[in-house]
């Protein structure tokens, strides 16, 4: 149990059993250890961790599994792109916590390695400065070993630095098994079994029979998630939080964890806190699928390190080139503050286009056949909210990673597990504490 109590929401009612099951009225509920709010890989993250643990989790999302940023990611796992300090120690932690994660299978997992090149002497010289402060692996490649490296890079490049940790997954695919594994390996079934589709309405519970001997009776979690369920407010028990309402009713738990990405902001507000989450957008080339693989790694301009540590609510953007395991080529990466603006913009599809082209001429010949857009969850200092709410208790975040969320999933799920467990996080939490913005900050 975590922040467990005898005494029910703040109604004045109160809670005729206590354990697994409680009556509130006449209508008999599940009581949970954590309510993660959020179906993204994130949030499957921390639903898993916790199972892992031993605790009895739900998960509430609005839509589908993956069915926002998760969804609209590249899938990057990276060390490459993050100044020394606090989240290149959170990403080191969750590069090899995904290394575990894919053993098994179950989701598209490539450790293939990242190369950032640079285009002048001065910025190379720059990277190199970079990598030595990082304390990561890395390798440097002169301008002549390019090639060995990726044949089809452009020539003329001053040379670059390869990262052999960097990795890429399929982040939708990724998050709907860690869902069905965090349960399948430490809970029971409560109800449908795992369905193909994700946005079905209906509560569904994932893992074995309560028969096979998994779940809360053997000190194991369990996972249950509730899909097409609007959070609208929170529960409290004087000023401790003790679930959430939704759209389709109350929902009951002994610790909240926010994990709507880009919307955790407005998840926040409900329960009286200020986040500062805003979302940023960015866009997505899909090229047609090639018959041989033209990229070997995840390639990318010095420009891209540049415009992820950037302020700025203004377009920029930067070339960032990968194949997939289908054959297909995804081209981005832009950045702005518009809101939840979906329009397609032809204008920075063009330049990302043409960024690609200058990178990889033989893209040149290649059509795209489709673009995407997502919304980054944008924090003001560029660092992710992990968790407790001091100013709510039993509330805790695990929100605003940015472009970072997929990379950062499991180091995130794993800490927060942690914590609600009364165990000491194995990294220091304080740089990513959720009270250090002011009402001011946005």
């Amino acid at each position: 149990m975590v922040g467990a109590g005898p005494t029910g929401p703040a109604t004045g009612n109160r809670l005729l059993k206590t354990s697994r099951y409680v009556t509130y009225y006449w209508e008999e509920v599940v009581m949970s250890d954590v309510i993660v709010v959020g179906a993204g890989v994130v949030g499957a993250a921390c639903a898993y961790y916790a199972a892992r643990a031993g605790l009895d989790v739900t998960v509430v999302d609005r839509g589908p599994v993956a069915g926002g940023t998760t969804g609209s990611g590249e899938g990057n796992i990276l060390v490459s792109d993050k100044e020394p300090g606090p989240e290149l120690e959170l990403a080191v932690l969750s590069n090899r916590l995904w290394r575990t994660l894919a053993e098994p299978g179950g989701f598209e997992f490539e450790a293939k390695g990242g190369l950032v090149v640079a285009e002048t002497e001065d910025v190379q010289r720059q990277l190199t400065g970079l990598a030595a402060e990082q304390g990561v692996e890395y390798a440097l490649v002169g301008a002549s070993e390019l090639r060995d490296h990726e044949p089809h890079l452009a020539e003329g490049l001053a040379g670059g630095v390869y990262y052999p940790q960097d990795a890429q997954v399929q982040p939708m695919l990724a998050a709907a098994t860690l869902l069905r594994r965090g349960a399948g390996d430490y809970g029971h079934n409560y109800g449908h079994g795992y369905g193909d589709d994700y946005g079905d309405d209906n509560e569904r519970g994932y893992g074995r029979d309560n028969e096979r001997g998994h779940g809360r009776d053997n000190g194991h979690g369990t996972v249950r998630l509730r899909l097409g369920v609007e959070v609208t407010g929170f529960l409290r028990s004087g000023e401790r939080v003790t679930g959430v309402r939704t759209s389709q009713g109350d929902v009951l738990g002994d610790a909240v964890v926010n994990a709507a990405g880009t919307w955790g902001g407005q998840i926040a507000a409900l329960a009286g806190a200020h986040l500062p989450i805003l979302p940023r957008r960015g866009f997505i080339l899909v090229t047609q699928p090639l018959r041989e693989p033209l990229i070997r790694h995840k390639v990318y301009t010095a420009a891209y390190v540049t415009n992820v540590a950037s302020d700025s609510a203004g377009l920029e953007t930067s070339a960032v080139v990968e194949g997939t395991p289908a054959g297909t080529v995804l081209i981005g990466a832009s950045r702005e503050r518009v809101g939840f603006d979906r329009t397609t913009s032809v204008p920075v599809l063009s330049r990302l286009a043409a960024q690609a082209v200058a990178l990889f001429p033989a893209l040149r010949e290649v059509r795209a056949i489709r673009s995407y857009c997502g919304f980054r969850p944008y924090c003001p200092d560029h660092l992710p909210v992990i968790g407790a709410d001091p100013r709510v208790p039993g509330l805790y975040h695990a929100c605003g990673h940015e472009g970072a969320g997929i990379g950062l999933a499991p180091a995130t799920g794993h800490l927060l597990a942690q914590l609600l467990t009364g165990e000491q996080p194995d990294l220091d939490l304080t740089p990513f504490r959720p009270d250090r913005f002011t009402e001011e900050t946005s």
